[in-house]
């Protein structure tokens, strides 16, 4: 799988969890909703730091 593949997953999963975040708040589920922020925001440093790591590395 290609730098390109991964990212574009990781992305879509970054959104997913925003997306479910905002669908758990209109349950008003709070906790939940705390989890998949947490879960966006750290998949999206984990992008990040892939990011880096891969201009690192050309």
């Amino acid at each position: 799988m290609s730098h390109n593949q991964k990212m574009f997953i990781l992305a879509v999963l970054v959104v997913l969890c925003f997306v479910a975040a905002a669908i758990i708040i209109s349950y008003r589920n709070y906790w939940l909703m705390g989890l998949s922020l947490l879960l966006g925001f750290s998949l999206m440093g984990l992008g990040f730091k892939l990011k880096r790591d891969e201009q690192n590395r050309q």
